[in-house]
């Protein structure tokens, strides 16, 4: 079991390893230093890398199912702790769990960060983390589009509806689907950093933010966030990127391959959008009646923000705890929301809340008419009793993740909006917390090494979509043979 699962892990390490390069050779080249840091992260990471692949060759036939969840979860962990060496290598910490937070939240594709003055961090540092944005969230959608249809949970039954041969192995046709799904990722990440250029922003920051937006990761290279450059015409570029990283980048795939759009179920991009904007309206009402702003700059600031924590990007334009005392309510469910299933985007998805409240609805209905037969729908499909069981149960655990992990958060010192909104920001991926310590305008620098280490530890169980790392620690996964 373990030869596959430890070379694909030196494979994938091997590139991060190659990926260091890339700031390293911003250091010699642009900073004309003699030798940079990333310079000997990559050189021990690419040595690690090789060793396993070498040490493991072999023929790969096919991944059995366990393989695959050993080897999601193996890699995602082997990532953040190498991806981490830079940031202590380079000196910009010595704290271990600085450094494992700030790795966690770049390839969770969270967004928050430990560094309390980010514009005094080297520009191949801000590269680096802008890139660990970028991997992670290729990373986790060709994780959905391999690993979820068998979880049952995350709305990518359409390959397992198209393929009916991938019982107990990896989708047949998945490196095709993951090459078409690379090139989508890198045309949009490479058209959002012309657009950014062409909206009024530099270079170094376009490449940075567009890296950021498609991944919806939200490291910016500003400590105001894009509140710095206050562009109505950067947020503009932003919302739609955010967005468009939002939706299910196999959605591209149909669509470049010319075949039927509802093969896929459209409904979820409908509602998706739908609900955004039904919550920026609402907002928007709101700070205008207790007089924030007048309706249109309302639109603005709540647009912006509001596409940045449903699609659990991370971005701020402006601090919006001062907005009232209810808008934490309200970026609590705006979190909770996410994005769509096959996306970059975390938190609990569009796809599942369709599935709970088709559900529910269902169970209205046979409650006053108990001879009807009532299948539960989304859109135009019926959703079958097993994927309907593993959604309640994803939730449940969710919500008891959210709860457990809240309560040693809380158990290191601190209140109760510190410790819940922070624990919500890192488990759904959406960045910013509540409050003036990890709310917006604020970050996590200031919590012990022990709260951060939790935080990190929720930060991949939300990425991982929870299930998939208990599946790894249950007792029957390791009595398989």
């Amino acid at each position: 079991m373990w030869q596959p699962v430890l070379m694909i892990n030196g494979y994938l390490v091997s590139i991060l390893g190659l990926a260091m390069l890339v700031p390293a050779g911003w250091d010699i080249f642009y900073e004309k230093m003699p030798w940079s840091p990333f310079l000997s992260s990559a050189l021990g990471t690419l040595f690690l890398g090789m060793a396993m692949f070498l040490a493991n060759r072999t023929t790969i036939n096919k991944i059995t199912l366990q393989q695959g969840y050993l080897l999601t979860s193996m890699s995602w962990i082997s990532l953040i702790l190498l991806g981490a060496v830079p940031f202590l290598v380079s000196g910009v910490t010595g704290n271990f769990s600085d450094a494992l937070f700030e790795s966690t939240s770049g390839l969770s594709t969270t967004g928050a960060t430990v560094f309390a003055d980010v514009e005094a961090l080297p520009k191949s540092v801000l590269l680096w983390r802008s890139m660990l944005n970028c991997m992670g969230g290729i990373g986790i959608v060709i994780f959905a589009a391999a690993m979820l249809p068998f979880l049952g949970i995350g709305g990518m039954q359409m390959f397992q509806r198209e393929n009916s041969d991938m019982n107990e192995k990896f989708m047949p046709k998945f490196s095709y689907i993951a090459k078409r799904i690379l090139i989508v990722y890198l045309f949009l990440t490479a058209l959002c950093v012309f657009c950014l250029y062409a909206a009024g922003m530099g270079w170094f920051d376009a490449v940075n933010h567009s890296m950021a937006a498609v991944a919806t990761g939200g490291l910016s290279t500003k400590n105001a966030s894009v509140g710095f450059f206050d562009s109505v015409r950067i947020e503009t570029v932003l919302i739609i990127f955010m967005i468009l990283g939002s939706l299910p980048m196999t959605f591209y795939v149909i669509v470049l391959q010319g075949r039927d759009w509802n093969s896929f179920g459209t409904s979820q991009i409908a509602a998706f959008l739908k609900i955004l904007l039904f919550y920026t309206l609402f907002t928007s009402v709101y700070l205008t009646f207790i007089g924030k702003y007048d309706f249109w700059q309302a639109v603005r600031y709540s647009g912006f923000n509001i596409v940045s924590i449903v699609t659990t990007t991370g971005f701020v334009s402006t601090d919006y705890m001062l907005w009232g005392p209810w808008i934490g309510a309200f970026f609590v469910i705006f979190a909770l929301t996410g994005g769509c299933t096959g996306s970059t985007s975390g938190s609990i998805k569009i796809f599942r809340w369709q599935v709970l409240f088709a559900y529910i609805r269902r169970f209205l209905v046979v409650a006053t008419e108990p001879n009807r037969v009532m299948p539960v729908k989304v859109g135009s499909g019926t959703v079958d009793n097993g994927i309907v069981s593993s959604v309640f149960l994803f939730f449940t655990v969710f919500m008891l993740s959210i709860a457990f992990l809240t309560c040693l958060v809380a158990a290191a010192g601190y209140n109760f909006e510190i410790a819940f909104s922070s624990v919500i920001a890192c488990i759904t991926n959406s960045g910013p917390g509540l409050g003036s310590v990890v709310g917006p305008a604020g970050n996590f620098s200031s919590l012990s090494d022990f709260a951060k280490c939790v935080l990190s530890f929720a930060m991949l169980l939300g990425r991982l979509e929870v299930l998939t790392i208990m599946v790894v620690f249950s007792r029957s996964f390791w009595s398989q043979n």
